[in-house]
């Protein structure tokens, strides 16, 4: 396929944090008597503050909004076993190589987006959209739309890239191509979707006069 630009997702996209994601949920799961099983079903791909509200009904606004700071700033610090997933620091820096630009579209906040980037070791995006730039999270397209536009493309123009359900409705949402990696096979609208990876390594890019092409190997 062709495109112009790309739109990473980061956790389970780029950068392999799972441990440290279940570490944070399933404490927090078990400070509040709710199944870790059921929050981990229902987390991935989800801004934390959404999640919290999920699972906290009934209680205000400020109580979701303390335990939202809490649980930021043990995800933001906690990066043991936080690396880069196969492929995803080639791809970056072919990207760059080419000038094909790329931007990171994260569900996480600053603090926890920043730090497992960084202990991803991968290279650096000239656009970063993290939670506190949007009015709605994914599954909403609020955040891919706003990715396209920093970039200055057109959203039919870029290619999301992302493993969770939630993202992948978000990116068909907002009208842009989806590569989905590892995604779940349940997720709505994979029938959708241009291509389904098993890993970043597969795909080969190459800027051309009509756009920038997108292979397999």
């Amino acid at each position: 396929m062709l495109c112009k630009g790309f739109l990473f997702d980061l956790d389970g996209t780029l950068v392999d944090s799972l441990p440290a994601v279940e570490r944070a949920w399933i404490n927090w799961a078990l400070s509040r008597s709710i199944s870790p099983q059921e929050v981990l079903a229902f987390i991935h791909g989800k801004q934390a503050i959404t999640s919290l509200r999920h699972f906290m009904p009934g209680e205000s606004e400020e109580t979701i909004q303390r335990e939202f700071l809490k649980l930021e700033q043990i995800e933001a610090s906690d990066t043991e076993g936080v690396i880069a997933l196969p492929g995803a620091h080639l791809l970056l820096s072919e990207l760059n190589r080419q000038n094909i630009p790329w931007a990171i579209v994260t569900s996480g906040s600053v603090p926890v987006a920043h730090a497992r980037h960084a202990a991803a070791q991968l290279p650096k995006p000239a656009v970063f959209i993290t939670a506190e730039q949007v009015m709605r999270g994914k599954p909403q397209p609020d955040a891919y739309l706003l990715g396209a536009e920093r970039l200055g493309l057109a959203p039919k123009d870029c290619v999301v890239v992302e493993d969770a359900a939630a993202g992948v409705m978000s990116g068909l949402a907002a009208g842009c191509k989806v590569i989905a990696v590892n995604a779940p096979s349940e997720t709505p609208g994979m029938g959708r979707v241009d291509m389904i990876l098993t890993t970043l390594e597969a795909l080969v890019v190459e800027a051309t006069a009509q756009g920038v092409s997108v292979t397999l190997r």
